[in-house]
């Protein structure tokens, strides 16, 4: 079990992922709780006015109740407005842990004990029921609130395998103006979905270049395109480290050589693309970085100093950045069904068409394709940019919102794809290496004739040999789903690379 400290400042997505799997336990740091203790301190003597109710008045109108309990299980309940299926229950592990780690730098004017009840429910496996849609990622947050209801004891409805009992249990909490404001205000959502995507998207982008380097060994590509000294004088770093990846894959390789003419773009471009994803990575993984420990609440509260009102809360910086993923890869998706496509081609690969013998009766890989192209053609829908729109809220008062968390939840949805699509290309790419290594190939009546064995380089050898651990070679059809299902699985969970 990772330990994850929560300090407000050291929080990556890859351990906010680890938590979020349950695979990490977070828990506050020593300094962080003494920084909580003096930021709340302070801001309860030099507050001016009740915070709460002055919100109340100016978006609400009316008069807000007496009782300072009341008032905070009414906030928190007036904003539980979300519709549509719930967060997975990783996904709300998450968004509480984004939360928790906002709290704690420091600058929100909260106790301690408020961070403590967030990371006991994350301990004690309780999660909320939250439902997905329905935010516009600025100032409050709806999931925050239907999460926040169940953690502080105001009712709500739990995933299955929680057991409220156990949270029940807990000393209560009874929550300042100021806290319950700050459990709900900020682009949590955006960033806690923004950390899972970044973790997912990295280790997806590993796969895709793993998927690529098989398919280059199945269609001879031209060593050329994955020589150093051009990928370096391009400039770009990813460039760079995606082309020396793909030839440390295939060094060895008697099939990647330099004594062919120059192949498709969708071969010897791979390295670009690919590099393009890696640099368009950094920059999203950056930007989530610097939210997840970014203090995005409002108002600020700076002991010594002042309370400051300000427009914090606003999830544009992950909102464009999430908008920028599913972009790079639906790019990285786009040249793999090209190369799927080139693979399934008999014209083009010099294989059988479908990549099994006989397919006059075998459709093969065929629906292979038909699947990547459906993919790839709904992660597109997926990739238009959620942060070009805005709709104006709370009578014009909120009249620009970032619709982060609508630009976070499809790029988890494109990185879906994008993972099956990937898992098609190994599928297709080491039923074509079968052919090479076993000295099979199309002759010019378009039947199957011997041909000189050729073996792929050391590291496309392992990348094949994980395939086969976990489908066969097919000779006949037979159900795909199977394998998709297997291998998409695989690539999830990062197992080529």
């Amino acid at each position: 079990m990772r330990e994850v400290r929560l300090d407000g400042q050291t929080l990556t997505a890859e351990a906010l992922e680890a938590v979020a799997l349950g695979r990490g336990r977070a828990t506050l740091a020593t300094e962080s709780r003494g920084l909580l203790e003096v930021g709340a301190a302070w801001y309860a003597r030099h507050a001016q006015g009740e915070i709460l109710r002055s919100k109340w008045a100016l978006l609400l109108g009316g008069t807000p109740p007496d009782d300072p309990a009341e008032l905070s299980r009414l906030f928190i309940l007036g904003h539980c407005a979300g519709v549509g299926p719930p967060l997975a229950v990783e996904e709300v592990r998450a968004l509480l842990l984004a939360r928790a780690n906002v709290l704690a730098a420091g600058w929100s004017g909260v106790r301690p004990a408020v961070v403590d009840r967030i990371l006991a429910a994350l301990d004690l496996g309780v999660h909320p029921l939250v439902p997905s849609q329905g935010a516009v990622g600025a100032a409050g947050s709806i999931q925050l609130a239907h999460a926040m209801r169940v953690v502080f004891g105001f009712g709500g409805a739990l995933l299955p395998g929680s057991d409220p009992a156990l949270l029940a249990a807990l000393p209560p909490v009874t929550l300042t103006q100021k806290e319950t404001l700050s459990l709900v205000n900020g682009s949590s959502l955006t960033t806690a979905l923004g950390g899972l995507a970044v973790a997912r998207g990295r280790r997806l982008l590993r796969q895709a270049e793993a998927a690529c380097a098989l398919s280059m060994e199945v269609v001879r590509a031209d060593a050329h395109a994955l020589a150093a000294r051009p990928a370096e004088v391009r400039g770009h770093p990813g460039i760079t480290a995606a082309t020396r990846r793909l030839r440390e894959l295939v060094t060895g390789s008697e099939l990647v050589t330099e004594q062919r003419s120059p192949d498709s773009f969708s071969i010897r471009c791979a390295p670009t693309v690919l590099g393009a994803a890696r640099d368009a990575l950094d920059y999203i993984e950056t930007t989530v970085a610097r939210e997840l420990n970014g203090v995005g609440d409002n108002p600020m509260v700076f002991p010594g100093h002042g309370i400051v009102e300000g427009g914090h809360f606003h999830a544009a910086p992950v909102a464009l950045a999430m908008d920028h993923l599913k972009v790079a890869m639906v790019q990285v998706a786009s040249i793999a069904e090209r190369r799927i496509f080139r693979l399934t081609y008999g014209n083009l690969s010099g294989l059988p068409s479908f990549l099994v013998p006989g397919s006059g009766v075998n459709s093969g890989m065929m629906l292979a394709q038909y699947t990547a192209a459906s993919l790839l053609s709904e992660a597109k829908g997926l990739s238009m940019p959620a942060s070009v729109d805005n709709v104006p809220t709370v009578q014009h008062h909120e009249d620009h919102v970032s619709m982060g968390p609508i630009a976070a939840r499809s790029a988890l949805e494109v990185l879906d794809r994008v993972a099956d699509i990937v898992a098609i290309e190994l599928l297709c790419a080491a039923q074509g290496l079968d052919f090479r290594t076993s000295g099979q190939a199309v002759g010019a009546d378009g039947q199957l004739q011997a041909v000189e064995p050729q073996q792929p380089g050391a590291g496309t050898r392992v990348i094949f040999d994980r395939v086969r651990e976990r489908v066969r070679r097919w000779e006949d059809d037979q159900v795909l789903h199977h394998d998709l299902v297997a291998l998409g699985a695989a690539v999830r969970d990062g197992a080529f690379g």
